[in-house]
C-alpha cells in the first residue's frame, strides 16, 4: 500500500503497485481459469480495498489498482454466468486490518498518518479469514460477490 501524494512522484512505487495489485490478480486468474472452465466450477477470491470503493487523497495509484480489481472481478462473474462456467467470485474490501501492509509505505508522512490510523482503528486479520471461510462455505450455486470489512469504529 505505497500511499503518497501524486506530487511526491513515487513512480517506482506506482509500477510495483500495478505489478502486485493488477498483474497479480490477472496472473492468478489466468492460472486457474482453464481448469475452472473445463470443470465448469471454481471460486476466485480477490482482495480489493475500501480504496476500491471510495477515493482517498494520497492513494490515487493504490486506489486505482483496487478499482481495477473491483471491475475485473465483476466482469469475471458476469462472463462466467453468461458462459455457463459457474465460476463463483468474491471480492473483499478491507478497511484497517492489521497486517504487514503498512511496511510498504515509503513516503514518511503517509506512513506516519497510516500508522496512527491503524493504531487507533486496526482490527485482526482473523476477521478477513472468517469472511473468506463464509464465502467458501456457501453452496456451489451461490456467489457471495462482495464483502466490505473493517473496524466498527473506523469512519472509512
Amino acid at each position: 500500500m505505497p500511499t503518497a501524494p501524486l506530487s511526491a512522484l513515487k513512480v517506482d512505487d506506482w509500477h510495483e503497485t500495478v505489478d502486485i495489485n493488477v498483474k497479480g490478480v490477472l496472473n492468478g486468474v489466468a492460472a486457474v481459469l482453464p481448469t475452472f472452465i473445463a470443470q465448469k466450477s471454481g471460486h476466485v477470491l480477490a482482495t480489493s480495498s475500501v480504496a476500491g470503493l471510495k477515493a482517498y487523497p494520497g492513494s490515487a495509484v493504490y486506489g486505482g489498482t483496487k478499482w481495477f480489481v473491483r471491475d475485473f472481478m465483476e466482469v469475471l462473474r458476469i462472463e462466467s454466468a453468461m458462459e455457463g462456467t459457474n465460476i463463483r467470485t468474491t471480492t473483499i474490501y478491507p478497511a484497517a486490518i492489521n497486517t504487514e501492509l503498512l511496511n510498504s509505505i515509503s513516503d514518511k508522512g503517509s506512513a506516519e498518518a497510516m500508522k496512527q490510523l491503524y493504531d487507533r482503528h486496526g482490527i485482526s486479520s482473523d476477521r478477513i479469514a472468517d469472511v473468506v471461510a463464509f464465502a467458501i462455505d456457501a453452496p456451489e450455486d451461490t456467489t457471495i460477490n462482495e464483502f466490505t470489512v473493517g473496524p466498527a469504529d473506523q469512519p472509512w
